[in-house]
């Protein structure tokens, strides 16, 4: 109406377990800060994003009511893990994404 653009940022929290990367020299030399910072970094080189990473071992695996709150897109990556995964974060974030 006005002429003017609002930009609306998709904000993102990239999720990892964080284990491959630390146990596998290989696999850390290809991702050095994770996979879950490769991702987070090409998507931060692209406009729209506002990117957020979060990993198994942090406080509440790094999935906090307050971070899941300020994620519209949540990708999650798990291979090795799973069973370590709160079953209170689980809950957690499956009321935010249902």
């Amino acid at each position: 109406m006005f002429g003017l653009k609002v930009r609306v940022m998709v904000r993102v929290t990239v999720w990892n377990e964080y284990r491959h990367e630390r146990i596998d020299p290989k696999i850390a030399e290809i991702y050095p800060k994770g996979i879950h910072g490769a991702i987070a970094e090409y998507l931060e080189g692209l406009p729209g994003f506002e990117v957020r990473t979060a990993t198994l071992d942090e406080p509440e695996h790094g999935l906090t009511d307050d971070v899941l709150k300020n994620t519209d897109v949540l990708i999650w990556w798990g291979h090795m893990a799973h069973n370590e995964v709160r079953d209170e974060v689980v809950d957690r974030v499956h009321r935010r994404i249902v």
